[in-house]
């Protein structure tokens, strides 16, 4: 399900949420400071808090390291 869009100068894109659940909290910092998404992913970056997300589909998520590797090794 669509979680939120992205937008560029070029172009606007659904984000889709990675696990089901209830929206709880939403990074309001982002509508001043969009950059944090790209410089600070893992701390100031966030996009949306989920709650209640269903285990299933949190045992199928990749770290950090894993998405690196399927990346290739590339950074993330």
């Amino acid at each position: 399900e669509t979680a939120c869009v992205g937008e560029s100068t070029k172009a606007a894109s659904d984000v889709y949420a990675p696990v089901s659940g209830t929206v709880k909290e939403v990074n309001t910092k982002l509508g001043a400071a969009p950059e944090l998404v790209n410089k600070s992913p893992y701390t100031d970056g966030w996009l949306v808090r989920i709650a209640s997300p269903a285990q299933g589909d949190l045992a199928k998520l990749m770290s950090a390291d894993q998405y690196r590797a399927h990346l290739g090794g590339k950074a993330a």
